[in-house]
């Protein structure tokens, strides 16, 4: 094994920091430069850029892997599609917010599996439900019931009646909109992608029975008008080609057009643009909350209400894709749970976090819209299997646990603080405002060329961030991440900033 903490540039003298202690497992005391704080800055909060990362701790030329390494790369470039651009190390195993590489080295991950693993890297309560659940009873398809499913399913009502959603008010049992009826259900997927097909099948097939209940005529009529779609610019709604035609993102469609026709695309925010938008033939709206591959752009308030009130008025179902943003990544149980009623979508969409890793999506929507999905009018093979289920259903009592939720709001609104001055420390470089709330988080920049350069030098550094969009870097890391963890990550971001400016 190589070393666990190799520099770029072993020559130059480097100030030994806390990342490369962790790495090699020593307690020698740091010596990095001392950061400068506020008198009176009880949580210790920097009053300048951290230099520790000034330089970077790993290097990842060729020269530096082992054979074992360059193997599974080559093996990799043999056999396997070539659609991923990935940095030139192996994972091997991870523990909590920390990965390692077959050669040592160890990093932090800010990423967390692109926002999936909520309870981080080889979590041992995941485990044990894996080990028991797969011994027991692994898959049976859906043509039987089994215990897990429908214990899940119960979960992600009751929680959402408690805690906000759906037409939901926090704290109460029953929906209040006008529009709701009582309770809702879900539908199991394996993916997000097939979580947001499922949903805009649904859509589509209530659109029909609608505009049927309207003018008289059949459901089964190709001549039903009320089957487009709207989706907003710099969403991310999956690959497949149903999610991938209201993924309004040029890079993505342009090699697989045409893409489902009688899509309409608007801007997120936009309130002039939904009485166009949305009109009598448009069966579903579809859209983030706050916006994940995108750029971590949150809807406002107002605007939601105002896209509520336009789906009401041309009875179009609206489906909020909380697959990124949703599962306490805000805090909160879905990223509309804290919003008024008159916020609220038809259906909700959800994945990553659900399973930490083990591939599970899921369809949440009202009772009022459930009712015109009979037997074989949607199915899977493999969604809603007893050990994914299992796998979510312990997942998701840990995340909505109390003392959970408030220590991942302590960090998360700490690690805000450490954002929130970026933009004025690095004004040259950083749009003004920090984008997100919670756990999922951007920074935009006024060079475009910059976040992709910013992950590679937060990389070197051993620290995962993401891109996100055009323009921004994303921070999504698993939600049970500690002070000191995000203290590293902070400090590391300051550095890559600073080696931009410098």
């Amino acid at each position: 094994m190589l070393s666990t903490a190799r520099l770029a540039h072993p020559s130059s003298p480097l100030p030994v920091t806390r990342l490369q202690i962790l790495a090699r497992g020593s307690s020698v005391t740091p010596l990095a430069a001392p950061r400068r704080y506020a008198s009176n800055a009880v949580s210790e909060l920097p009053t300048s850029p951290s230099t520790r990362y000034l330089k970077p701790v790993y290097d990842f030329s060729a020269h530096t892997q082992s054979s074992a390494t360059k193997n599974t790369i080559s093996l990799s470039d043999e056999y396997l599609l070539p659609v991923y651009a990935r940095p030139p190390f192996v994972l091997s195993h991870g523990r909590g917010s920390w990965v390692w590489d077959a050669d040592g080295r160890k990093f932090l991950d800010f990423s967390a599996g692109i926002a999936v693993n909520a309870l981080g890297h080889a979590d041992p309560g995941v485990s044990e439900v894996l080990q028991k659940q797969s011994s027991t009873l692994l898959h049976t398809s859906n043509a039987y019931y089994n215990e897990w499913t429908p214990k899940l399913a119960e979960l992600l009502v009751t929680l959402t009646n408690k805690e906000g959603g759906l037409g939901y008010a926090a704290g109460s049992t029953s929906p209040s909109s006008s529009a709701a009826k009582q309770g809702a259900k879900v539908f199991f997927a394996n993916s997000g992608t097939e979580a947001n097909e499922g949903a805009l099948k649904i859509a589509r097939k209530v659109g029909k029975d609608r505009w049927a209940a309207a003018t008289g005529g059949k459901v089964d009529d190709s001549s039903c008008p009320k089957t487009r779609i709207v989706c907003f610019e710099n969403s991310f709604h999956g690959r497949s080609m149903g999610a991938l035609s209201v993924t309004s993102t040029e890079k993505y469609q342009i090699p697989f057009r045409p893409l489902i026709p009688g899509v309409s695309v608007g801007k997120l925010n936009d309130l002039e643009c939904l009485q166009r938008l949305i009109t009598d033939d448009t069966c579903a709206v579809i859209v983030e909350p706050i916006q994940g591959e995108g750029g971590a752009a949150a809807a406002t308030e107002e605007w939601l209400r105002a896209l509520r009130k336009r789906c009401d008025e041309t009875g179009t179902v609206l489906i909020f894709d909380e697959i990124q943003c949703g599962l306490y990544r805000t805090g909160n149980l879905w990223a509309h749970s804290a919003l008024p009623i008159d916020c609220h979508p038809d259906v909700i969409t959800m994945a990553k976090p659900l399973g930490n890793g083990y591939p599970i999506g899921a369809v949440l929507l009202r009772n009022s819209l459930a009712s015109t999905m009979t037997p074989g009018t949607h199915g899977t093979t493999f969604g809603g299997s007893p050990t994914a289920c299992a796998v979510g259903h312990h997942v998701l009592n840990r995340l909505s646990d109390r003392a959970f939720v408030t220590h991942m709001k302590e960090m998360s609104a700490y690690m805000d603080s450490r954002l929130e001055v970026l933009p004025k420390w690095f004004s040259t470089i950083l749009q003004p405002h920090v984008r997100g709330r919670g756990f999922i988080r951007g920074l935009g920049f006024n060079d475009v060329s910059h976040p992709g350069e910013v992950v590679q030098l937060a990389r070197e550094r051993g620290v995962f961030l993401l891109t996100a969009g055009k323009d921004a870097v994303r921070l999504v890391p698993s939600l049970n991440v500690n002070k000191e963890e995000v203290d590293i990550a902070m400090d590391v971001l300051e550095g890559c900033l600073s080696s931009l400016r410098g």
